[in-house]
């Protein structure tokens, strides 16, 4: 409380304002999971993606946010495919073959 015009005026800290006392009264969901980045960023009532753009057919990215596009970006995930072809590139793609063993390469 604190003291106005010579009188005490009681203030509550209750369910005005976006502090302690309105986190109770949160409990509907405007945004659920997306089926493209996973992420809880689809808002249902707009059914769009705040994350990654769904349903639109680009993906959602802005340069005014380097780093989100670094978060996402080729390299962050396991790159199945990607991370051997610097050494396939380098032996020229070259397939069904087989070393030659070194123990053979000595004794002759």
């Amino acid at each position: 409380f604190f003291l106005h015009a010579h009188r005490a005026v009681v203030v509550k800290m209750g369910k005005i304002g976006k502090g302690t006392g309105s986190f109770g009264k949160r409990h509907n969901k405007s945004h659920t999971l997306c089926r493209r980045c996973g992420r809880r960023s689809y808002h249902i009532q707009k059914s769009t993606c705040g994350a990654c753009g769904y349903p639109a057919a680009r993906k959602r990215n802005y340069n005014w946010s380097t780093k989100a596009i670094g978060r996402r970006t080729t390299g962050t995930g396991r790159m199945r495919y990607l991370k051997t072809l610097p050494r396939r590139f380098k032996n020229g793609f070259r397939e069904g073959t087989e070393a030659v063993s070194k123990k053979r390469a000595a004794s002759e």
